[in-house]
């Protein structure tokens, strides 16, 4: 292995999202536009069983979300969590 490789690998955390962060923005959308309140599909034992606090304001923060709920929308949602 190269030490070019070994670089890539160490730091190829950076930038990529997990499967369970993908999975619950999809989640999330979902059931919003299925009608459901952010608040309470926040509060989903779906998403408080796979993602810390930290981790649902990171979520709210990411493009898709946002451009889904709407920008005034989860900027409210922030406030309250």
């Amino acid at each position: 292995m190269s030490l070019r490789d070994a670089i890539k690998g160490a730091f190829s955390f950076l930038g990529s999202r997990s499967q369970t962060e993908e999975r619950i923005a999809q989640y999330v959308i979902r059931e919003h536009q299925r009608g459901r309140p952010v608040q309470e599909i926040l509060e989903d034992h779906y998403v408080t069983n796979r993602c810390t606090p930290e981790q649902v304001k990171r979520l709210l923060d990411r493009p898709d979300v946002l451009h889904a709920l709407g920008e005034n929308l989860v900027n409210d949602t922030k406030t309250q969590l």
